[in-house]
């Protein structure tokens, strides 16, 4: 068969079948229920041997619609004359034989778990998506429902950080093209899942240090990384007991929002030393400073380490 195109004046007169239609919209939504995991469950426990379906519930098999309708209905199991507990499939079975698709079970086997769902390819065959697990115990006249819907997703938004969607959907994600980032939406807020900051200095000289080796910073999803590098003493000798601002300047979108981040150094004559970087709600937001070592000298050096933490 030579390759062909639909819809178009040239093929068949315009007019699509159920197989050509199959193919071109299985992809344009994800199977599944329109919905996510926080509303009420599609499928619970019925009257007797049964399962219900709540109203007014829409979902895409392949490509094709389905709705549930504007009231509930049941779907009837059948009994269990085993000692073992049985596990059946409650789906949405797409039917090629009549295009139809309806809630349906796939009744399991007693003692082995729950059967495996059909999805077959092709012009014939069905194709089934999971709306809950029925479990029935040996000789019981009610099942217990369990849900297991399989929800279409979301896509990726290509947005800027100030273009986000006003309206997201559970899960939804945009990628940002101004910052770089990826951010999904968690129902209350959005979160980072990617973003990257090459490493670049953030020296601020003080009259007090020399700058020997640049400090630097980068940020890889919501994990900032510190490379402190070394400076010189330009003032006097700073005894043991004193502070000492070091000439290095956390940027406010890097800084921890609470908590204080230390790391360690040393000094001219290797001697340990402790350096502070304290937290955005602090009186010295972003800023480094020398809090524990030796006495240090004029023209002594000192060395600081990589640190990491989260924002």
């Amino acid at each position: 068969m030579a390759e062909e195109s639909y819809p178009r004046q040239g093929h068949n007169d315009r007019q699509v079948t159920d197989t050509e239609h199959e193919l071109l919209a299985a992809r344009f939504s994800d199977d599944g229920v329109y919905g996510d995991p926080t509303d009420t469950a599609v499928v619970s426990s019925g009257p007797g041997l049964s399962v219900t379906i709540r109203a007014d519930v829409a979902a895409s098999v392949r490509g094709h619609g389905w709705y549930s309708g504007s009231t509930p209905f049941s779907v009837g199991l059948s009994g269990n004359i085993s000692s073992q507990p049985r596990v059946d499939w409650i789906v949405l079975r797409l039917d090629r034989a009549t295009w139809a698709v309806t809630a349906a079970v796939v009744t399991g086997t007693p003692g082995a778990g729950a059967p495996a769902l059909t999805q077959e390819v092709g012009d014939t065959g069905v194709w089934e998506i999971p709306l809950a697990q029925a479990r029935i115990l040996g000789g019981a006249s009610s099942p217990t429902a369990t849900r297991a819907e399989q929800y279409v997703g979301t896509r990726c938004r290509p947005c800027t950080s100030t273009t986000r969607n006003p309206r997201p959907r559970l899960g939804e994600q945009g990628f940002e093209t101004d910052t770089g980032r990826t951010v999904q939406w968690d129902g209350t807020s959005w979160q980072v899942l990617h973003s990257h900051t090459e490493a670049f200095p953030i020296d601020s000289p003080l009259s007090a240090w020399g700058t020997s080796i640049e400090s630097t910073i980068e940020e890889r999803s919501g994990t900032v990384t510190l490379r402190l590098g070394s400076w010189q003493r330009k003032a006097g000798t700073l005894g043991w007991e004193s502070e000492s601002r070091l000439p290095v300047l956390i940027p406010a979108a890097y800084r921890h929002k609470y908590r204080a981040q230390y790391a360690s150094g040393y000094t001219s004559g290797t001697n340990a030393a402790r350096i502070t970087v304290f937290a955005a709600n602090t009186d010295r937001p972003g800023q480094v400073w020398l809090t524990q070592k030796t006495d240090i000298a004029k023209s002594d050096y000192v060395w600081g380490s990589n640190i990491s933490w989260g924002i």
